[in-house]
Order: structure tokens, then sequence, then C-alpha cells
């Protein structure tokens, strides 16, 4: 076994903001599962206003606006940021990942081994952590939490299952000893244990149906609990009192300072920023680049921090034409001008896709070279593969015309926007690219059935896991292709190494071959974008890029 550290109490927080280092992890299976985590494009609250008042006031309550309604409050089915905005507030995770450095730290569990195979994780959980109800965190809410997982919901908590794949049970020897055992090696699985997709839940929550979680039959240790969720329209949070076991990320113990926060939904980024400028909102997300200028001119600001994970994407059904040809699919690859979608269409936090794993993900490789914008090389690829262009600039091969649909849902406020520049780019190589804005369960329907050209979509981890989730044919596979001898035995190998090194050279061959074969054609990696008013001071943000509100404080009259 390789024994981390026990959990230890610092008297003094630094901020989650501090800028990144590359110190080392404080045992060998830390070097093993977690490479450092480099930020870009990362501000807090109080960073670009100068110094806040020295004392935090506790109080008040936060108005926060979302652009889009959330898909629920349970912590371990909810994939959307707005959704994880409000679901992170009420539960806590076994372990936390440092935002600056990308370590692993204690959080519910103060210490953990790991067997040198990596295929059993004990942790041993803090003493004192109590769940919303009363009722004390034992071990057997973990094994709930993580049999729920792996059981009951399935398919509808898809990040949360795919952490847990290969999991065969969780073993309690006491009720502070939880030992997660799986069936092969499993080396993206402590970093799982610090997202909010694997938060701990209540044994009672966890044995509830998955339905009425979501709809707020949550019950979990966090600095806040749920008074209200109403589908489509937002939810209010208020603290929790008693709350003593933030992770050392954060910036004080105890109890949250903020009493209430409301989330209401405001699908309109420039409705948003307006109502922050007319003290109608404290705080909003995805401000795009037209409302930076209002924020800042009634004294807010506006925070930014780089998603790690798969950065958005077309993913192609290459089950049907005419995806199914490897040869369009590379003439996409290089016919877009990614520097022109940031450029037009974004803001200096967003940064060019130059892979299918975000810059700030550990395990990045540049692949830039694939992407390189060429529209005379798409051109030659597609003469080649034999598709002629037709009288209105549309290419045509054995009568059917170059047409691509993609299937999209505005999760993120600026895709529209995006989609219709990357479609423009796409006509001046013979392309015309469809789009289709469908409803997040529209959009669901359509992946269950096959029913669509492109998936456009993107999904944040601060793991290269996350490549295994999107692209093997075991998982999520949004391609809809078979089994192969390439892209599929690079994921499983890298599941199962390690040696950091060797872990990073095969998601990097992963990476390579993913783009070769044109399973993704990448666009740009998602930063948040949150305006604040100036009044409002410590807001977060975690490893992946998702709101922490335990430091939130707002500046009382």
């Amino acid at each position: 076994m390789v024994r981390t550290r026990p959990h230890h109490t610092t008297p003094a927080r630094t901020t989650p903001h501090r800028t990144a280092s590359h110190r080392a992890a404080p045992a060998a299976v830390a070097a093993a599962l977690v490479a450092a985590l480099a930020l870009t494009g990362c501000a807090g609250p109080d960073s670009a206003s100068g110094a806040a008042p020295a004392d935090p006031t506790p109080g008040g309550t936060l108005r926060f606006a979302l652009g889009a309604p959330p898909q629920g409050v349970d912590p371990q089915q909810v994939g959307t940021n707005v959704s994880i905005y409000v679901a992170r507030q009420l539960a806590d995770s076994l372990t936390d990942q440092d935002p600056a450095t990308g370590e692993i730290e204690p959080w519910l569990a103060e210490s953990w081994d790991v067997s040198e195979d990596l295929t059993r994780f004990t942790f041993h959980l803090r003493d004192g952590v109590t769940f919303s109800d009363g009722s004390p965190l034992t071990a057997d809410d973990v094994r709930a939490s993580f049999d729920a997982v792996a059981g009951e919901l399935g398919a509808t908590a898809p990040l949360a299952a795919s952490y847990l794949a290969g999991y065969e049970k969780t073993e309690v020897p006491d009720e502070r000893t939880a030992t997660v055992v799986f069936d092969a090696p499993n080396a993206q699985f402590l970093q799982a244990t610090s997202t909010v997709s694997l938060a701990i839940l209540s044994e009672q929550t966890a044995q509830a149906d998955p339905a009425e979680r979501l709809q707020g039959d949550v019950v979990g240790s966090g600095p806040f609990v749920l008074e209200s969720y109403t589908q489509d329209q937002g939810a209010v949070i208020t603290r929790r009192e008693g709350y003593e076991w933030a992770p050392e990320s954060s910036e004080h113990e105890g109890d949250a300072y903020l009493d209430r926060i409301e989330f209401s939904v405001v699908p309109e980024s420039g409705v948003r920023a307006g109502g922050l400028a007319s003290d109608q909102f404290d705080a909003v997300g995805d401000v795009l680049p037209q409302d930076v200028p209002q924020v800042e001119g009634s004294g807010g600001e506006v925070l930014t921090r780089a998603n790690p994970g798969v950065p958005f994407v077309l993913q192609p059904n290459v089950t049907r034409p005419p995806l199914d040809d490897p040869e369009v699919r590379r003439a996409l690859l290089v016919g877009i001008d990614r520097q022109e979608l940031v450029d037009t269409v974004l803001s200096d936090a967003f940064r060019p896709a130059t892979s299918v794993l975000a810059s700030t993900t550990p395990g990045y490789a540049d692949q830039s070279d694939q992407l390189a914008f060429d529209p005379d090389e798409a051109g030659k690829i597609l003469d080649d593969a034999g598709w002629t262009t037709g009288p209105d600039g549309i290419r045509v091969k054995d009568g059917e015309p170059l047409e691509i649909e993609v299937t999209y849902t505005p999760v993120f406020t600026g895709s529209g926007a995006v989609l219709e520049l990357a479609a423009q780019q796409l006509r001046a190589i013979g392309v015309d690219l469809l789009l289709r804005q469908l409803t997040a369960a529209e959009q669901t329907t359509a992946q269950e059935s096959g029913d669509y050209d492109l998936y456009y979509y993107n999904v944040t981890r601060a793991d290269a896991d996350i490549l295994r989730t999107q692209f093997s044919t075991a998982q999520r596979n949004l391609s809809l292709r078979e089994p192969d001898d390439a892209v599929d035995p690079l994921l499983d190998e890298q599941l199962g190494e390690a040696d950091p090194a060797a872990r990073d050279a095969l998601v990097a061959d992963a990476q390579r071959e993913i783009l070769d074969q044109g399973l993704a054609v990448p666009l740009f990696e998602l930063a948040q974008s949150i305006g604040v008013r100036g009044d409002v001071h410590g807001l977060a943000f975690d490893a992946s890029s998702r709101l922490l509100f335990h430091d939130a404080w707002i500046e009382q009259d």
C-alpha cells in the first residue's frame, strides 16, 4: 500500500486564485495519479479591482443569473455548468483537487491508501462530518453512494458511472473506513473522487428514486442546503449552520458567509449584463465580449478561468453518410478557422482548440499541426474524394449535396454564434453545415437514437481519462463506431498505467489517433466568464472551473 499524508488544519488559508505552481505531490501515489494542472485566464474577484475590505461580511443574499436552466440538483446526475453551480454547493467529495496545482488533497477523507495494482482505494473518513439532516457521515454512505451510481442511476449519471467503470464493491470494515474495489487497474479514480459527480450523499438519498433526487430530494454535507428548485426557472439555496470541514483550497473554515443564493434563468446575455449593471443581479454567468464594457462600466468585473477536459467539439456519427467517409472528416478538421471563431465571437478568455483535450488538462498534447486552418488543403481532400463543386457552391457526389447537420443545445450562450460562423467557413470549401438547435431533453433523445450527423458538446474534467469516457466504444461513443485496434487499446491501457510519464505518452498517442481518424472536430476551449458586481468578493473556481460559493460574500451597507 501507498499511504498519503494525513489531513491537517492550516491556520491561514491562501487564495484559490494564486499563480499556478508545480510543487511535488506529497506521496508516490499522488505523483502517479495526478499531473500538475497549468491554468490560464484565471482572475479572482479581488485581483482586478484591488484589495477587498479586510474582513468578510457575513449575511446577505446573492442573486445569480444563469444563462440556461439547470438539469436538476442531484450532483451525481447533472453535468452542465449551470446545474453544477447549484448542485456542488449541496454536497462534498472524498477528496479535493487543488485548482492551482492539480494535487489531490483531503476533504471528507482525511487520508487514503491505494494498492500497488490500482484496484483497491481505501479512504479514512474525517471525524465529525454530518449531513444536512443531522446524520453523521459513515462508510455506509460512501458505499451507498457508489453502489447507486454503479447500479440504479446508471445511464442517468453518465459521468459518474464512467468514473466507476469496473466497480465491484465498496467494503466497510468499520464506520470510518471504506475500501472501493475495482476489477481492473483504475488510475483515474483518485481524481474522480474529487469531482462533483462522485459527491457523497446520505444513504437515504442514495436509495431514493433517481427522478426525485434530480428534482430536489438530495441530502448532502455541503455548506448550503436546497430551499427550492423549479424546473426551467431556477433554485434557491440557503446557508447551512455548523459546516466545519471545508477543503484546504478554501479561504476560510466554518459556515459559508452568504445567507442565501437565488439562481434565476435569464437566457439573453445582454439582459443578464444589464441586470447586473442595474442592481437586479449580483453575479451573472456566460458574459460575452459585447457585454464586458457594460459590466465593467458599472463598477463590476469579469472573472474567467479555462475549463479542462474535452473542448467544444463536433463529434461525427460515422455510421451514415456523408461522415462515414473519413476524407470528409479530414476536410472538416482543416476547413475551420478556430482563431477566427475566438476573435470574432468569443473573447481573450477563450482559446482555439489545439487537440481533443483542452490545454489546461493534465496529459494534454499539442496537436495544432493537425488542426491548422488550410482551406486549400480541405478543397483538395474533397476533390480527391470525388466531391465536385455544384452551381450553388455546395459540393456534390453521386447526386447528393455535401450537407451535414449539427445537433446542439445552447447550454453555452455563445454556441449559436460560433456554429453560424463555422458554417460560413465551411461553406467556403463547399460544405453546407445545417444547424439543428434542440432542448437538452431532445438532444439526449437524438443521442440515444443516433439521429444526428455531428454532435456538438464539451465536457469538463481535470483528468485525461475523459477521453475514454467520450471516445471509447465501451463508453459514450458518440461516433457510434465499432471497436478498433488503435483508439480503444490506448484508452484502456492508460487506465492501468501508474507511471505519470508513461500514462501521458499513451494519452498523447490517443489524442493523435482520434484526430487521425477524424473522430472529433475540435473548435474552442471553453472558459468560464462570470460577471460580478464590485461589492461581491470571494467567488471562486474549483479545479474543473465550476463555481464555489463557500468563500463568497457581499459588502453590507
